[in-house]
This record gives C-alpha cells, structure tokens and sequence, in this order.
C-alpha cells in the first residue's frame, strides 16, 4: 500500500515528467518518485513537515516539496521548481519558451525553444543549430531528419509583446501549441 498524496506534472523542455509525492503522516515517511524511479526514500522521520530537495529531467533542473501543516493532521504539499512555486513556474515558462508539435515522415515531433539560450530541443534532445541574421530578424537554422527547418525571430514592433518567434518546416509554417 502507497500514501501517495500528490502528483504533478512538470513540463521541462526534454519533455513532460510525471513527480509522485508519498507520506505516510504516521511513520513521517518520504518519497518522491520522477517519472516512476525513485528519487528520495526516508522511512522515519520524526519531523512529518519539512523539505525535499531533488533534480528533474536531463538539465537536472532543481526542485522541491514542500510539507507544511495545517490544522489537525492535514498537509499541504507544495512543489517548487527552480525556486518558484509550480504554478508561478508554469506562468514563467510560457514567457520563455515556445514549443511545435508536428509530424514528419510518420514520425511526431516536439520542438521546444529556450529564448533565454536559444537552445531548440527535439524530442526531449538539445539538438545543432546555426543562427544567422536576415533583414527582418534572425533565422536559427536545424534539422529534423532529411527536412530543412528554422525559427524565425521577428520584433512584434510591440514593447509589452516583445520578439515573435515562428517555426518554418520545409517552407512551411506550423503552428505553436500553448502549454
């Protein structure tokens, strides 16, 4: 028998990670499990509130959950990634990347870019590219099997909306999906 109490899911640019959270309010238990493997096991612990630190995904991006106690024997379980809560973490993402699902050759995709690094992932890999100016932006050129592709990075000619970012398969616009 678990005394599983949360679950989260964590999209990360290497993709979607699934973090289990297990307490037993009685033993003071811990265990955390990211995407099935076990990460961290305490089996007693005297304090039940506390703070579990642990790494997820291939950047070992850094995160934590945090056990507060409220009244009687309820907990709150919060998960912080990066140092921000889950949900100030997800607002934050969605302004520092943008991601593509397409399908090529029979195959689906996911193509993720980092803005802040300029980094572009395909399929939970950093994958090579070639950035270049162009008259209207910059062109990030790469490869995903035998098609040409690149992002396209424009200004919106807006402050508050700041550089568009489009992604080109074979001549071909794809449109970017909201996470």
């Amino acid at each position: 028998m678990t005394d599983i109490v949360a679950i989260w899911d964590v999209i990360l640019s290497d993709g979607a990670h699934k973090i289990e959270f297990e307490h037993g309010t009685t033993s003071g238990k811990r265990v955390v499990y990211v995407d099935g493997k076990e990460e961290i096991r305490k089996d007693w612990m005297f304090n039940l509130v506390g703070k579990e630190t642990f790494f997820v995904g291939a950047r070992k991006t850094k995160a934590a959950i945090r056990i507060l106690s409220g009244k009687g024997f309820v907990f709150k379980y919060i998960l912080e990634i990066e140092g921000k809560s889950f949900r100030k973490y997800v607002e934050n993402r969605s302004k520092t990347t943008n991601t593509w699902i397409l399908r090529l050759d029979g195959k689906n995709f996911r193509i993720v870019l980092e803005k802040n690094t300029m980094d572009i992932w395909c399929n939970g890999k950093i994958i090579e590219s070639a950035g270049e100016f162009v008259d209207d932006g910059t062109e990030t050129h790469f490869s995903v099997g035998n098609h040409d592709c690149y992002i396209k990075a424009v200004s919106s000619g807006k402050r508050r909306e700041g550089i568009i970012h489009t992604l080109i398969v074979d001549n071909r616009e794809i449109p970017e999906i909201i996470q």
